[in-house]
């Protein structure tokens, strides 16, 4: 099973990609058995249903990129050396997890990290042919507009102390400290984040991840931002199930943000 789906646009094209590399929930069948079953089962550290609530964007002519595996079995959001993202004490999830993000072991050997030949096999089988989709989307946008934006799609629950000592504000714009993106772009997108209502924080406590970070070159034409989002934004208050009313205001904020993005690309 190839480990990404992709949703292609309908009518008119725009220059944008979505990312979504954490909806995934599936498990390798070679891999399911080393994982404590009552954690693979309903795997908490989900992003879940984010592809489902950026599922209008295909009909705006945007395509759509994202997982089909869980994060637990490689992490494309991290770099493929497995250095850390953040050094200010916060719990790290690295490449490949052996733990949840409140630190509960995964596997049932409660194994202290996962072996260099198992990590390079999952690279080669699910991380790698991931990334080079992504960049083969991101040049045939570049090609046929001249430029190119990477919206990379995230949600977390609204409250985790191991991470961030404080809940998280409702949506958190990361563009690698202002790098990743041209300075127009991004403030297309805070300002239009910020007509929503809702809390609004930039950079912090999430700058972005390797995707962002990786993507972004806005000195090449291809932008990149990542939008971290609490779950409390589209989901019932346990963060367990999809919350219709709660997910369609956040959807009209969204498809009125990338339609000024994209708006905003082609007059650059």
């Amino acid at each position: 099973m190839p480990p990404f789906q992709i949703l292609k646009p309908e009518g008119e094209r725009l220059p944008v990609l979505l990312n979504i590399p954490h909806c995934g929930t599936a498990f390798p069948d070679e891999l399911m058995p080393h994982f404590k079953a009552h954690l693979a089962g309903r795997p908490d550290d989900t992003d879940w249903f984010v592809h489902t609530l950026y599922d209008f964007a295909p009909a705006m002519g945007i395509t759509v990129l994202h997982a089909v595996y869980h994060r637990w079995v490689i992490d494309l959001n991290r770099p493929p050396d497995n250095q850390p993202l953040y050094h200010d004490g916060r719990l790290i999830t690295g490449l490949c997890p052996v733990t949840t993000f409140t630190g509960e072991p995964l596997y049932r050997d409660e194994r202290p990290a996962v072996a260099d030949n198992e990590i390079q096999h999952r690279l080669q089988h699910y991380y790698n042919p991931y990334h080079r989709q992504l960049q083969h989307l991101l040049q045939e946008l570049k090609a046929r507009f001249g430029t190119v934006l990477l919206w990379d799609c995230h949600s977390i629950r609204h409250y985790v102390p191991t991470i961030h000592p404080e809940p998280f504000p409702a949506l958190i714009l990361g563009d690698a400290g202002g790098t990743s993106a041209s300075p127009g772009l991004i403030e297309t997108a805070l300002k239009s984040l910020e007509q929503s209502g809702l809390a609004v924080s930039h950079n912090h406590p999430f700058s972005g991840g390797h995707i962002t970070r990786w993507y972004g070159r806005p000195a090449e034409n291809q932008h990149a931002l990542q939008l971290e989002m609490s779950k409390l934004v589209y989901m019932d208050d346990t963060e367990e199930r999809y919350h219709p009313q709660r997910a369609g205001k956040i959807r009209q904020v969204l498809r009125t943000t990338l339609l000024r993005l994209a708006e905003c690309l082609v007059k650059q």
